[in-house]
């Protein structure tokens, strides 16, 4: 899932579409799913037959229930998903919808078909997401230097400048592309750069000034708000 935290029944894959992420979660001791984090991604679902996206978050997802079930996804890169669904992301943020609330329902109904008579459902997943994008146009090159420029810890003065963009351009391009402006875009991912940082081992105090935080309390702060539990609790977790 976006975001999704490691657990005994996640497993992921670099998918054949550049950028992306195929898994499959499969719940099967009916433990309490762990929170999907914000990434800036958005997924394509397969589940219980039917097909679904998840747009990009702003805070964690838990998804419900404790019943065995099974996911596959195919996460895309942070701005390529909105082109290839033909829907701006800023429509499908913190939501979950079906896809044939986005495609022509008999177009769903004979993906999804395809799907569930497949021998592996994640690969059928995978060829819908790469025949879309053969048939798509190529995401802007500038959208990969704004998430690159924000993943490294630039400025949101100094991300526009690099993309060539306006200030009011920037958070326009960003809305459609990542559901969300160029500030909160990287409020995400530096929260996904601590996390990884502190899943390494590294302590607490020297992630917070690793990966620009003004300081441990700050970076607990983020992780509580965004996360919705301490951080102590999410890295135990996770």
């Amino acid at each position: 899932m976006s975001g999704a935290q490691v657990a005994a029944g996640y497993r992921e894959r670099r998918s054949r579409l550049p950028g992306a992420v195929v898994w499959t979660n499969t719940n099967a001791t009916g433990e309490k799913a762990l929170p999907v984090l914000p990434d800036g991604c958005m997924d394509l679902l397969w589940h219980d037959g039917r097909l679904l996206v998840a747009g990009p978050d702003t805070r964690a997802y838990m998804a419900e229930g404790r019943a065995e079930t099974r996911w596959a996804g195919i996460r895309f890169a942070p701005g390529s998903a909105p082109a290839l669904l033909g829907v701006p992301a800023h429509e499908l943020r913190d939501a979950r919808v079906e896809l044939a609330d986005l495609w022509p329902s008999a177009t769903v109904r004979r993906l999804a078909e395809q799907v569930g008579a497949a021998e592996d459902p994640l690969a059928a997943l995978e060829v819908i997401a790469m025949r879309r994008a053969y048939d798509t146009d190529p995401p802007d090159p500038v959208l990969r230097r704004i998430v690159d420029a924000l993943s490294a810890g630039w400025s949101v003065a100094a991300t526009a400048e690099a993309a060539g963009l306006g200030a009011r351009v920037l958070h326009r391009r960003s809305l459609a592309a990542f559901g969300y402006g160029p500030k909160t875009l990287a409020r995400i991912l530096r929260l996904q750069r601590a996390l990884a940082v502190a899943r390494s081992g590294v302590p607490l105090a020297d992630t917070a000034f690793r990966t620009g935080f003004a300081d441990q309390a700050h970076l607990a702060r983020d992780v509580r708000e965004l996360a919705g539990m301490p951080l102590s609790e999410l890295l135990a977790r996770s």
